[in-house]
């Protein structure tokens, strides 16, 4: 069985991380088990093998895949039967756009909201490395970097236009069926619910919808797991 190195807080079930998120959804969608393994930030020597520090990691074999990218690729390369994360090579370089997008705007918008709730749920052994880490970041503390996300939040609700014009049209950014894309977008949300509730979008909005669609998938692969109601 596949094995994925994944983000946990200080309860071992609560796993936040977007970029596993999108990594667990891409296996959802192949229909491929894996065996997810709880992995904190100060457990960098478990991963050593990759010669970086960062999760998801996925292990196949004698295979360990690091990066939420590259191991949508490996899948859709050693896995070309199973229902496809891209459709195509077309669809492939639009995923690679949305998950940049996701990158350099979603989650730059989202970080400010939850980053004291992240730091609130992480295992104690983890917050020295959190706080320091993230503090240098943004050149600022955690408590300030929160401090107006009741404001915040209106200009990242703005933000999310793109997406509801896309939304307009089609139930996923991937058409009729959620594709990478999809995922790539959806790990910033739902890493957010797992950590926080903190409300983040209005019900009346599509993006709210979407998401609700995305956390119904593969028998509720999201939508179960440890977070808050959304």
């Amino acid at each position: 069985m596949l094995k994925l190195y994944d983000l946990a807080g200080a309860e071992t079930d609560r796993r936040f991380s977007p970029y596993c998120w999108r990594t667990k959804m891409a296996l959802a969608h192949k229909g491929l088990e894996v065996e997810t393994i709880p992995w904190r930030f100060t457990d960098k020597d478990v991963i050593a093998v990759t010669k970086q520090p960062l999760v998801p990691v996925l292990v196949d074999g004698d295979r360990w895949i690091n990066d939420s990218w590259a191991i949508a690729e490996y899948l859709e390369a050693t896995y070309p039967d199973r229902p496809s994360l891209f459709g195509g090579a077309s669809g492939k370089a639009l995923s690679r756009f949305h998950a940049g997008w996701a990158d350099s705007v979603l989650s730059v918008g989202l970080v400010k909201l939850v980053l004291m709730d992240i730091f609130e749920h992480i295992d104690p052994k983890d917050r020295d490395y959190f706080r320091t880490s993230r503090e240098k970041r943004f050149g600022k503390t955690l408590e300030e970097v929160a401090a107006n996300r009741d404001q915040d939040v209106l200009a990242f609700r703005d933000s999310l236009l793109p997406l509801r014009q896309v939304l307009k049209s089609q139930p996923f950014f991937g058409g009729e069926q959620p594709l990478y894309a999809d995922y790539a977008l959806f790990g910033g949300f739902q890493w957010c619910r797992c950590i926080s509730d903190f409300k983040l979008l209005l019900e009346e909005d599509s993006v709210y919808g979407w998401r609700q669609r995305m956390l119904g998938l593969f028998d509720g692969l999201a939508g179960k797991a440890k977070g808050y109601p959304v």
